[in-house]
Formats: structure tokens, sequence, C-alpha cells
């Protein structure tokens, strides 16, 4: 505008290269800010960028000349790439996708580098490994094939026709240039078509070529290093080029135009974004080629000039975002002055777009974020992996509450109804498909949408109807709401271009293969915001800032492998062929990375910042970090950031909570106690609180493992019946067993690994009954329910087993999956099930039961001595051996063990007190309500730091009724705890109640 812009015709008549889409926006909106009133725009033309799959401007495709074939599109190519790959005997699926999207890439390099795709036959793989070769043919075998492809539709590759296009407008601006002026910015592609039309440009009259961040006062020593280097004329061997250095590209685009770089002037119409010249001469030391860093030690300050840059060092990403969104919100204060993030990382630059939220910024972030993560993204993914789980719980609940699912009015009705579906689902899996959906009004619903998909993919149906049946289930589901806004219009246009050109792609797609094919293809989707977030706050990425700068700079996730990033790996062409053919290296990225890093940080005002750790554990710092420490002998530390983003988030000293004890009135406590609960109120008083009073009981997880309680009800209700239906037959226990097997719904696994030894166990059930009716044992008994009142309250239970011995007397039978409770635990007062069932037979409690109960036995499924499963455990003994309670006296103590506790909190007042005896109590289901973490081994009354019933928090029990090899039975049948939140771990688990 400066020297053009005093006739607005002139600068109308002038035209402007730029490297990509991105940046003639870029240059769009300067022209825009520096206009003052109307304004005519040159051209602003995009030369095209194969890595973006960017076309050349259509400026530069006259129509008065003979046409070039169009291009095939990019999607298109990849399906047919994938086709071609699976039926060459390579990969299949999503892996075929990726290697096609890669091997696209392979041939746009050899395209942009004008090298022959036939040279690759003249190339001796001798030394290669037999991956490489095996590659490589497979490549051959493929190229082979695609010329042919290409000539049934009539197009050619993208950048075969950017290279034709451009070599023609080379050729026809030699001969005729244009009227206007004709400047290319910013351009830095060393391809030889490029690097012809940009010779051409800088020696026509009114032609110019602006270098982005070319190194004028880099010496002559380092420059010449850079290379490209010829060969040995003896040894035929060539030095390597340094391809890190980020005047690499600048250098070998000025070599391909026959241009010194003494010839190229310093652009003295500058931006006004830079900073003074000590620090270009910091920026050049800093990243010179290695061999000479060892000048380093002699260089005068003015050549390390740090002013105006400052580090940042933290310990995890989250407190690099938090600080990095507070040097925004500071550059804020300054009227005028702009601040910008530049980032690899999109995660990290997500993060701090969610911490400016906080002050009500609403940042650009440029580079935007893959399709795979929006709502309509997600969604289309959901379907799939509902569909490829077979709508198995945990994929079809994620599914339907997803947010776009019902959005608008009647999103909160939907999403109670799906709430009772999923605690209708809780527990083992069911049954594959939609069919063993339980009943619920949400179940109707869902069957109407997803049934017509299920089929679909049960027919085995094509690559177009799997992709139509998925969209149209999407709009089921979500209306318009899939294909609404950025997000929604990207996935829309995805999915017609799949559907459009899926014929040319793989035949058949499993269904397991075709939701990581859509996140392959979402991937390489960027969605980027409408404009109109904050004006003076930006995120952008590095292909982003290459043509824009701030006042304040922040260059963020300066560690190895985020910024420079790890060096994609080609899976096509071996390191010694890309050398052999001439095309890049694989760290040409990593020198372009260095070219981002270095044109960023020549703004007036730069922040750089790393973290010390990733998800992945200790980070290491860019080599860019490093050079720049080494160089300056460290740069100043913006402590102050990291100050203020611990007292933004800060919290006044912690003050734990209490122990709980709650101590309700006597006249509301419970008056009715299971026997199974009885343990639970002696030694967790808060949990038998949590469960009786206050009525809370944990749910199972949705697609929960089975666990032990669900194993035990299932061979529970197997007994049972064996006893009521077949009067306890050995030779039809077994049958009911395996039936049981075959219908459980568990998943495979787990019931191949539980199978063979419930079977053991189960035969020795048989085979012990056999005895036991051999001997005039009589089965009165199972699964009897029964009540009797007592110390004013009701005792409720369930007998799994009551027998007549030969005796006459009773015999009271607990089956147990695991280990029985140890003879010392019953005679420290727990595990006293037994002997109140036999307190309530003896009382009359059971229907067709009496007398005197004289034995009581627990059936254990559990390993014996003899290697083998199932045994007999009796916590009393005729005269006391081995520590057991005598057999005549168990009744009446197990009696007295009820009444004290009833006396004490049941009857009595005192309070419910959280893990009284944690030894006795390893279940967790209520740690998290009584805020366990919080308190024990801190409040001065917790068992860690108290006398009774005291055990370190990671040990053994160490008080007097501490046993640590206990275990409560569970909560009645199946319905044992299935979650945890912490706390004392439980002790040795010796089973559950079945």
């Amino acid at each position: 505008m400066a020297r053009e812009g005093r006739d607005r015709m002139t600068l109308a008549r002038g035209l402007v290269l730029v490297p990509n889409n991105r940046a003639a926006r870029a240059v769009q909106d300067a022209f825009v800010r520096r206009a003052e009133g109307g304004l005519l725009l040159p051209r602003l033309v995009p030369i095209g960028d194969p890595e973006l799959d960017e076309r050349i401007g259509a400026f530069l495709d006259p129509i008065d000349e003979e046409p070039i074939p169009p291009a095939v599109g990019p999607l298109q190519r990849q399906l047919i790439l994938a086709r071609l790959i699976e039926e060459s005997g390579g990969a299949a699926g999503a892996e075929a996708m990726r290697l096609a999207a890669e091997l696209a890439r392979t041939l746009d390099q050899l395209h942009v580098e004008s090298v022959p795709p036939q040279r690759l036959r003249e190339i001796d793989v001798g030394e290669l490994t037999e991956h490489w070769a095996r590659s490589l043919k497979l490549f051959e075998l493929v190229l082979d094939r695609w010329p042919r492809e290409l000539a049934r539709l009539g197009r050619i590759d993208l950048s075969d026709r950017r290279n034709r296009l451009l070599e023609r407008v080379a050729n026809r601006w030699r001969e005729s240039p244009p009227p206007g002026f004709v400047v290319a910015a910013g351009i830095s592609t060393a391809a030889p078509a490029v690097a012809a039309l940009l010779r051409t440009v800088a020696f026509m009259p009114n032609g110019r070529v602006v270098f982005d961040a070319l190194d004028p006062g880099m010496p002559e020593e380092q420059w010449a290093a850079l290379g490209p280097h010829r060969a040995d004329p003896e040894t035929g061997i060539a030095e390597r080029p340094v391809e890190t250095h980020p005047q690499f590209h600048l250098k070998l685009l000025l070599d391909r135009m026959g241009v010194a770089r003494g010839e190229v002037e310093r652009w003295r119409w500058g931006g006004g974004h830079a900073a003074r010249a000590g620090r270009s001469r910091l920026i050049s030391n800093a990243l010179a080629p290695a061999r000479f860093t060892t000048e380093w030690t002699d260089l005068p300050r003015k050549e390390r000039d740090r002013s105006g840059v400052e580090v940042l060092e933290v310990a995890t990403p989250a407190d690099e975002a938090q600080a990095i969104a507070l040097a925004l919100r500071e550059g804020l204060e300054v009227p005028g002055r702009t601040a910008a993030l530049v980032t690899p990382d999109r995660g990290l630059a997500q993060r701090v777009s969610a911490h400016l939220k906080r002050w009500n910024i609403d940042a650009d972030d440029s580079a935007g974020v893959p399709l795979s993560v929006t709502p309509p993204g997600t969604l289309l993914l959901a379907i799939a992996e509902a569909v490829a789980e077979r709508f198995a719980p945990v994929p079809l609940l994620a599914l339907l509450k997803h947010p776009l699912v019902q959005a608008g009015e009647g999103r909160a009705e939907w999403l109670e109804q799906v709430r009772r579906l999923d605690r209708k689902l809780r527990g083992p899996r069911p049954a594959p498909g939609l069919a063993h959906l339980p009943d619920t009004v949400a179940s109707e619903r869902v069957w109407a949408w997803l049934a017509p998909l299920e089929a679909v993919f049960a027919a085995g149906a094509s690559f177009v109807d799997l992709l139509a049946a998925v969209r149209e289930t999407a709009e089921r589901l979500a209306g318009d709401e899939v294909w609404a806004k950025p997000a929604g219009r990207a996935a829309a246009e995805l999915f017609a271009g799949l559907e459009e050109h899926a014929a040319d792609g793989p035949a058949r797609i499993d269904a397991d293969a075709l939701g990581p094919m859509l996140t392959e293809l979402m991937n390489g989707v960027a969605v980027r915001p409408p404009q109109g977030g904050h004006p003076r706050i930006f995120i952008r990425g590095l292909i982003e800032a290459r043509l824009q700068q701030a006042d304040l700079t922040i260059l963020a996730g300066l560690n190895e492998g985020t910024w420079p990033a790890l060096p994609s790996p080609d899976p096509w062409l071996a390191p010694r062929i890309r050398a052999e053919l001439g095309l890049p290296g694989l760290e040409t990225r990593i020198g372009l990375a260095a070219h981002s890093f270095a044109g960023a940080l020549g703004a007036p005002q730069v922040l750089i910042t790393r973290a010390r750790r990733d998800a992945r554990g200790p980070a290491v710092a860019s080599r860019f970090w490093l050079r720049l420490e080494a160089l300056t002998g460290g740069l100043p530390r913006a402590e102050r950031l990291k100050h203020w983003a611990q007292s933004l988030d800060g919290v006044e000293e912690p003050k734990p909570t209490p122990r709980p004890a709650p101590a309700p009135p006597v006249e509301a406590r419970p008056k009715r106690l299971s026997v199974t609960d009885l343990d639970r109120l002696k030694a967790d008083p808060f949990a038998f609180y949590a469960k009786a009073m206050l009525k809370l009981f944990p749910l199972d997880p949705v697609d929960a493992d089975p666990t032990a309680a669900w194993r035990g009800t299932m061979v529970h209700k197997v007994l049972e019946l064996w006893a009521k239906e077949d009067d306890c037959d050995p030779a039809r226990l077994r049958p009911r067993a395996e039936a049981m097997l075959a219908d459980a719904d568990a998943h495979p696994l787990m019931r191949a690994l539980w199978e063979p030894r419930l079977i053991e166990a189960i035969d020795w059930i048989a085979a012990e009954m056999a005895v036991r009716k051999a001997d005039g044992h009589r089965v009165l008994a199972v699964e009897c329910k029964g009540e009797i009142e007592d110390f004013g309250v009701t005792l409720k239970g369930v007998a799994d087993r009551i027998d007549r011995r030969p005796d006459g007397s009773l015999a009271i039978i607990d089956y147990k999956t695991g280990n029985a409770p140890s003879p010392k635990q019953v005679a420290s007062g727990y595990a006293q099930q037994l002997g109140l069932i036999g307190l309530m037979a003896e009382r009359g409690a059971f229907d067709g039961v009496a007398g005197t109960a004289g034995g009581f036995e627990y059936w254990s499924l559990a390993r014996n001595t003899q290697d083998g499963f199932g045994k007999i455990v009796t916590p009393v003994d005729p005269v006391g051996k081995g520590g057991r309670i005598f057999t005549d006296q168990f009744v009446a103590r197990a009696a007295s063990n009820l009444q004290g506790a009833v006396e004490r909190w049941l009857t009595g007042a005192e309070p419910f007190t959280a893990k009284l005896h944690p030894e006795h109590a390893p279940y967790g289901d209520y740690d998290q309500l009584m805020r366990l973490e919080e308190w024990y081994g801190r409040d001065q009354s917790s068992p860690a730091n108290a006398g009774e019933g005291a055990h370190a928090k990671h040990g053994g029990g160490a008080g007097r009724e501490a046993d640590g090899n206990t275990h409560p039975p569970a909560q009645g049948r199946g319905t044992g705890p299935s979650t945890a939140f912490g706390g004392p771990p439980p002790q040795a688990q010796l089973g559950e109640d079945l």
C-alpha cells in the first residue's frame, strides 16, 4: 500500500502469491487493518500446499489454454489406494486407510520433487531388510495399478497438476509478464516447480519475492555447511546436509532459483512487529549447525542479547496452561497490545482456551481441532463403536447420553429415561444385540432407532450401505443438529464424499473396522471456528503463525516430541531409498519446526514455556530450549506467572473433616436386623447407618465382571433347585451346573476361567451329599426365610440349608464361594451367622424345622489342602479343640453378641462411629461417604491412633479383636459390594456369603 496504494486501480491490478489459503486469509486481514476506508485488494492467490491437500488458486488456471486434467480428490484417492493395498496383499480396514494416506503423501513428495515414480525400479534393494523389501514390492504393485485408475477417472494427482500449472505460469510470465505488480510472499517450499516460478517472478520488471525469515547475517561458512553438498569425486559419497537447520529449506530454494543469498535485499517495508536487531543475532547463533556451537564461548554480549525473552518451566501441562492464560490476560492490560500463543500441542491450546473463558475471553484457535473430537464427530464414532461392540452396555449408554441425542426441549425427559435404562443394565454384560435390552420406556425408542442399523451390519452390507446406515441413525438420534455449525458441516462433507466415492474404496468393511477407519479420516479434518473471537488474543499453530506476529508471543510446549515433533516414519520407503531418489529426509520437518520457532522468536516480547512432565512421564526439554539456555547462560524466568497461577487456584490450609459418628434418636433407629448385618453393625457402625437408615446401596458398574457375589448367587440358585426338584440326587447336580454356565450372562473368558474350578467343587458337593444321605442325614429346608423377636428388635435371616442329623439334632449349613471365617474370628465375636440361624431355628422361625442345633458347618468351594476344590469348615467343637467354641455354647454366644450390639446401637444411644474395628470391615462401599481419607490416620480418635481395634493403614490387625484373616458376609443374595473408594485395604479375603 505504501508503494502502490496511491492509485487504487494499480493496487487492484496487482497479484500476491502466498503459500496457502491460511496465508491468503492472514494477508487479507492485514490489508483490512491498514485500510482507512474502501479498498480494492490485489488478487491473493495461494500456490497450493499438497501437505494440506490444497489446490492451486483458480487465477493460475486460465481457461484460454489447453486444459490440464482435473485432480483426483484427496478422499477419493485415499479410498482407491486403500482398495489397491488390500487387493495387493497388504493391510485391510483402518490400517489400509492409514497406509493409503501415507502412500498418498509419498506420491506427492515424488511429484513435488519431480522424481518419476518409475525410478523405484532402478533401486538396488540387496542390502535392505525383508520388511523394507516387502514394502517396496507392495509399493511397486500399487504404482503399477494407480496410473490405470487415474486414466479410468480421467484425472491426475493433485501435486502433478500443481506442477504442470506452475510450469505453465512460469513459461507464460517469462514471455508476457502481467501488467500489474507481482509479489510472491512467504513461500518457502523448495520444490523445483515452485523455485522456477519464483525465479521468474524475481526477474520480472514488476516482480518481487519476499522471503520469510531469511538470515542474511549468517556467516558464510555456516551457510555453506548447510548443504546440499556435491559427492566427492573419489569416494562418490556426499556429506549429509543439515536438514534440521531452520535456514536449510531456504538455502535449497535459493540454490534451485539460481540466486545467491547476497543478491537478496532486506525488505524495508516491515510489518512493525520485529524485535531489536540483537535478537536476530541471538536466534542465528542459538540455532547454528552443531559443529559451530564451539564458538559460543567467544561470542560478545551483543551477540547473545536476551532482552525481551523470558522462559517459564512448570511441573505439569495443567500448570503450563494456567500460566499461559494469565500471561495472555496480562497482555490485555496495555491498550492496543496484541498477544498470541503459538504451539503445535493442540491439547495445550484447548486447555488455554478453556482457562481464558474465566475472563470471558473467547480466543480464536486458528489451527482448529480434529473433527473426531467435536460433538458431531464423537456421535458418529459412538454409533460405529456401539455397532462394533454389538450394543454392549458401555458403548450403548455412551451413545444414548451423547449431548446431541434428543437435544432441545425433550432432553431432560430423555436423560431420565436413559438413567432408568442405565440402572437396569448394571452388572454383568447381557447377551449381544438389542434383543436383550431390559424392558424400559427408553428401550422401545432405542429399538426403533437402532434396530435398522443392527440389521444392516448383521447382513454384511457393503461399505456404502454401512455409511448410509450410520448417517441415517445419526439423524434419527439427533436430527439436524448432527450436521449443524462448522463441525457438523465438516462431518456432512466427509460423509457425502465417502458415500460418493465408497464404490472406489474397499468392497466390504467389517463392523469392527468402521470405527477406527472413521477416526483415521476424521483426524485429518480440522474444524476451525468462525471468525469473531477476541480481537487482540490469538491461538495459532505453526502454519498459521508463519506470516503473523503479535506484540507478545508465547511459544509453548517446548519439549522434545512436541516442538519439534518426532519425524513421522515413512512406512513405504526406507531412508536409503529416499536419499537415492533425492527426496527430502524425514528430519526436514524438524528444520521447518525450527524455522517456525526462529520466526516467532523475533516478536518484541517473547515468553517460552515448557512442562517438566506430560501424560506419559518426565519430558525432555526441546533442543531449541536447551540451545538458548546454553548460549545465554540462562534466560530470565517469569516466576511471577507461576506464583499467580498457584495463587489463583490456591486454597486455604486444609481442614480435615472429623471422624463421622452420627447419633440419631433412639426411637428413629432401625428395629430390624439381618443376621448378615451384625458384623457390619459392630465393625463399622457408620456403614450400617448408611445402609439401614439412609437407605444407600452401591450400584454395580456397567458391564461389570462377574463378582464373587454374582457367582455365589448363580451357584446358590443351582443348589436350591437341586434340593427342591432333584431331592439332592448326586447325579443331577453337575448337569444343572453346566446348564447354568451355558446360560450365564458373563464374559466368555470369565466363564472359561471359572468353569473348571466350579465343576470340581460341584462334584465334591454331590459326593459329600451322597455320603451324608447314606449316613442318615436328611435335608429339611433350603433357602428358607425366617424372623424372630428378641432383645427389642426383629432378627431376620435366610438359611442356606438345614439338615436333620442322625441323632435328631439340626445341622446349620452355609455355602461359601471362598474360604470360610476362621475359628479365631468367630471366637472374637464376629461371623456369628451360623449361631444366629441356629437360634432362629431353635425358636421355630423356619417352617417345618424344629429341634436343637447340634452342628454348624461352612461348605466352602475354595481349594482344600488336598489340591482339590471343596471343604467343610466348622467354627465349633464338642470339647473346644483348636480354640473353637463349644458346640453346645455357640447359639448362646451368638445370642449374647447380638444382645450386646443391639443394646449399644439399636435400643441404645451409642453413635454410629465410622470404622470402629476396620480389621473386620474390609468393604469400602461407604468409605467415600464417610470421607475416610480426610480423617483416617489423622483424627486422634481414629483406629490408627486409638488402642482398641487399631491397625496400621497399610498393614495387618493390631488390636484386641484384630484377626487379619476375616471377611464379613456380603449384603444379601447376589448384591455384594462392587465399589470401593480407598481406605484401609481388606485383609486376606475368605469368601462371600452366597
